[in-house]
């Protein structure tokens, strides 16, 4: 009463077993793969962030940026990025916002073998372009100080000259 099983059906569990046997190694072969990939991403954009890296070697070329008032740090990796000044715009911002970096509004003169370190350094302090108003309005205040000593002198002088005249 036992059967036995038909060529058919032995030819048909043996090929089913080697089927699954190779879907289940292509499934982990693409998923090693995936994990490499992954990693190694993952890898280059922490060391871009932590290490110490430039787009090129020294001496680079200087590149002159713009940063206007209000611009978000995104805005600025952008243009950095477009420059070719920094490798991927990303990490920059990434950085930029685990170190707390305020960007300072002003034009700035980077160079390409700079690390984002030193990009930092450069546009995270005030431009020397606001340095010099206050000195025109240091100075303006020291002129007016200067006429208002004047005014002074001569109403000195005024008085004096009334009290002369009483005399």
């Amino acid at each position: 009463m036992t059967s036995k099983p038909t060529t058919a059906q032995l030819v048909l569990k043996v090929t089913s077993f080697i089927l699954r046997l190779l879907l289940n190694t292509f499934f982990y072969v693409i998923v090693i793969i995936l994990i490499t990939r992954v990693s190694k991403l993952t890898f280059d954009f922490c060391y871009e962030i932590f290490g110490q890296v430039t787009l090129q070697e020294a001496p680079g070329r200087d590149v002159e940026i713009q940063i206007k008032k209000g611009e978000s740090t995104m805005n600025v990796a952008s243009k950095l990025e477009t420059n070719r000044v920094i490798g991927n715009k990303y990490s920059f911002y990434v950085k930029a916002k685990l170190m707390k970096h305020t960007i300072m509004p002003g034009t700035y003169t980077v160079n390409t073998s700079m690390t984002y370190d030193e990009i930092f350094t450069i546009i995270t302090v005030p431009n020397k372009e606001p340095e010099d108003s206050e000195q025109e309005s240091n100075t303006s205040k020291s002129d007016d100080s200067a006429q208002s000593d004047k005014t002074s002198a001569d109403e000195t002088e005024s008085t004096n000259d009334t009290q002369d005249a009483d005399n």
